[in-house]
């Protein structure tokens, strides 16, 4: 048991070795998006830069010892001129070079890291943006049920307690008969509770100034809010809207694959972004979080009006949050989120980022989340 004692903590000093490297190196993970291709269904692989375990090395001294074979009595046993090809000065070694540990990191564990290392608040979902779940399990007793439920180690500790107590019991011939009596069963008991459910809406303009750099950005970004989100809440559910002109729900593999080359209406994503709202998460039971990734150009100035006016009357007022995010492109203008400034700028459950590169994106998590809504 002491064995076991030692290898659990030194486990528990590894992984807290492996949480540190992460701490340390989220800033180039979130800029290089490194994990993005490396997600599991539980699990997702982090490359962590070498750990050097604690080893015994041998010192430089050149002390005596005893040992076998030959020699005389008074020989120099340590380092000296070693022969060709046994690692002496300068040669080449037989080993492969250093590379990064890769190690199976939960969603939950990262989210934690992320919580550490850029000290996100927790969020606190709306009361009454809650449902009640409930979980039915096998665990109460009860004196009557169907036969297919009869406990019948239940069953028999009654019978043995009705057979004692009487005098009926022999310990010479230790016989034991259930009667009608003694019978108990398997009841299910219900435990309900609050759940908390919330859907991500991310939109993105894929029209001609948006280029594969700039959708790359979205992607990490996109990857972190999940990671962070999937943590606050129990159930959780994603949806799609690319856009240039028009505006249309997709997969995930289409959102982040998809260029078009025609101009930019940012009002068709958001009114589309409403159709989906409105119809399919009620505001008594949904946490929303719309996100919409662009560079900053838009149709005309009249569309950017109706985007206000979408936003103020039926995007922002459902929302936990509206998130907007602008990436830089050599083709974009930049001015939406100049507008957006304009008019939300005394509004908590709207933030605004820009994202400059991908060096940017710790930093637009850091605006994004920090708020905690």
């Amino acid at each position: 048991m002491a064995d076991l004692g030692k290898i659990k903590q030194d486990h528990q000093r590894f992984k807290q070795i492996v949480r540190g490297k992460i701490k340390d190196n989220l800033r180039k993970y979130m800029s290089e998006g490194e994990l993005t291709g490396r997600q599991g269904k539980d699990t997702v692989k982090v490359p962590v830069p070498r750990i050097d375990l604690p080893r015994f090395k041998y010192g430089d001294k050149n002390t005596g010892g005893v040992g076998s074979g030959e020699g005389e009595v008074g020989d120099i046993i340590g380092r000296g001129d070693e022969a060709p090809g046994e690692g002496g000065p300068g040669e080449a070694g037989e080993g492969e070079g250093d590379k990064a540990l890769e190690v199976d990191v939960t969603y939950e564990e990262l989210a934690e890291i992320m919580a550490e290392e850029l000290e996100l608040p927790n969020i606190e979902p709306k009361g009454q943006k809650t449902i009640e779940t409930t979980d039915t399990e096998y665990t109460d007793i009860r004196k009557t049920g169907p036969e297919s439920l009869r406990h019948f180690k239940r069953t028999f500790k009654e019978a043995l307690k009705r057979q004692i107590a009487s005098g009926e019991y022999d310990p010479e011939d230790p016989v034991v008969i259930p009667i009608k009596e003694d019978r108990r069963y398997r009841a299910p008991e219900e435990d309900t509770q609050p759940e908390s459910n919330a859907v991500i809406l991310y939109m993105m303009d894929v029209s001609g100034s948006m280029g594969d750099e700039q959708k790359e950005i979205v992607r990490i970004e996109s990857f972190w809010i999940d990671t962070w989100l999937r943590h606050q809440y129990t159930g959780i559910e994603t949806r799609y809207i690319i856009h240039d002109a028009t505006a249309k729900e997709v997969d995930r593999h289409t959102f982040f694959h998809t260029r078009e080359s025609g101009g930019t209406m940012i009002s068709s994503a958001y009114n589309l972004a409403c159709e989906i709202l409105e119809e399919e998460y009620p505001v008594s039971e949904w946490n929303v979080y719309p996100f919409h990734f662009s560079d900053g150009d838009n149709w005309s100035v009249d569309d950017t009006k109706e985007c206000m006016k979408i936003l103020k009357e039926r995007i922002v007022p459902r929302s936990n949050m509206f998130a907007y995010g602008q990436v830089e492109s050599p083709y974009g203008s930049g001015q939406f989120i100049k507008d957006l400034g304009e008019h939300f700028a005394d509004q908590e459950r709207v933030t605004l980022s820009e994202i400059e590169n991908r060096d940017g994106i710790y930093d637009s998590i850091q605006e994004f989340l920090g708020k905690g809504l």
